[in-house]
């Protein structure tokens, strides 16, 4: 646990120290999100924080290699590939972020970039539904390709407040991390040290690192680079412990939370759950404008973050709503886990009466403004009195 720990610091100081640099380097380039009438913000606010958050995800990577046992996650390709990748959708990005790419240019550089990681190894070797579901090399590979591009993409749509996508992903990659040691360590692998727990940790850095230059009223926005970043990075860790997970242990249950149906979903609803929020706007976004005949990538004033905004939340208001329910909906599945293997095998309702409460508690805090603004007419409204 002590080199999760320390790669954690490593790229959340690395990430913190090089953003003002890269701040910098944004301004000389003119990388600046401009005012457009979709926007949030109400100044032109200098991007390419994404790069200096991928500059932290490999010194992580690199002090990583260098002890005794994250080191010999480097033994094979697949970090190699997952680095690369990184590197691909970073460079993309920050050419976006400078000088505004098409869309089908960025799509080619998520392509390539899935593409090298499914060539790597990191790619989807079965699908854990009802016992073991094992298809096709080539149609795994497509699959690993769609959901690299969709997370990718999710957490890109997303990126419209202050902080938003920084915390979202941080409480996220919290909630994989501790899964995916736990599942590991449950399945009886031989060592704790996984690729899948390794990103998540490095993640959970490199957004307490970026975070605090991004929270309202933000100072410099990761922009493509870093939002591309932290999808890819995000699917690539849930296909690694997806992948990692041995078909015979899902066919025997008692080694793995003694619970046929958890067992045979956990692996594959985690994983979905924590990036529920980006992969819902995502997929809205999507519907919405090709029902009107646009492309899916085609920008609007209809995510997400601006409904909250319409509703009456402030923006950071907005953003501590978008935490709250990723932290409700993905802790929640966590407790699920936890309860049905160290506690009672097979009981889930510790984690389903959490999830149904939270989920209570956020609509009732996500509709509060629409309430207040409706009691308000009302409250204002002359009062007719009658004589007798």
């Amino acid at each position: 646990m002590h080199e999760y720990v320390l790669v954690l610091i490593v790229a959340a100081a690395v990430t913190y120290l090089a953003t003002p640099f890269i701040r910098s380097v944004a301004v000389a380039t003119g990388a600046f999100t401009a005012v457009r009438e979709r926007d949030v913000h109400k100044t032109p606010i200098p991007r390419l924080g994404g790069v200096g958050m991928y500059v932290g995800f490999v010194a992580a990577a690199l002090v990583a290699r260098n002890l005794p046992y994250l080191g010999n996650l480097f033994k094979d390709r697949q970090i190699l590939g997952v680095i690369a990748a990184g590197g691909i959708v970073c460079l993309v990005g920050a050419f976006d972020d400078i000088r505004e790419l098409d869309w089908l240019t960025k799509l080619a550089g998520q392509i390539l970039a899935a593409g090298l990681m499914a060539y790597a190894g990191v790619q989807l070797l079965s699908l854990p539904i009802s016992g073991t579901t094992i298809l096709p090399t080539p149609v795994l590979v497509t699959f690993t390709v769609i959901v690299v591009i969709a997370s990718t993409n999710a957490v890109n749509f997303i990126d419209g407040l202050d902080g938003l996508v920084a915390g979202v992903c941080l409480i996220a990659n919290g909630i994989f991390f501790v899964y995916s040691y736990l599942l590991v360590r449950d399945t009886g692998a031989s060592s704790y040290f996984n690729l899948a727990s390794f990103i998540a940790a490095v993640l959970i850095g490199v957004c307490l690192g970026f975070l605090p230059l991004n929270w309202s009223p933000a100072k410099l926005f990761m922009g493509d680079s870093g939002a591309l970043v932290l999808g890819l990075l995000m699917a690539t860790s849930a296909i690694a412990i997806t992948g990692q997970i041995d078909p015979a242990i899902i066919d025997q249950p008692d080694r793995l939370g003694r619970s046929q149906l958890l067992s045979a979903f956990v692996p594959i609803l985690l994983p979905v759950v924590i990036v529920l929020l980006p992969l819902l706007d995502f997929g809205l976004a999507v519907i919405r404008r090709m029902g009107a005949g646009k492309s899916p990538f085609s920008p609007d004033r209809k995510h997400l973050h601006h409904r909250m905004l319409d509703m009456g939340h402030t923006d950071r208001g907005a953003v501590l709503v978008f935490y709250a329910w990723t932290a409700i909906v993905g802790f929640s599945m966590l407790l699920m886990y936890v309860f049905s293997v160290y506690v009672t095998p097979g009981d889930y309702w510790p984690g389903i009466v959490f999830g149904v409460a939270g989920v209570i508690a956020c609509l009732v805090v996500t509709f509060l403004p629409t309430a207040r603004r409706r009691r308000a007419p009302a409250a204002s409204a002359p009062t007719l009195e009658t004589h007798r």
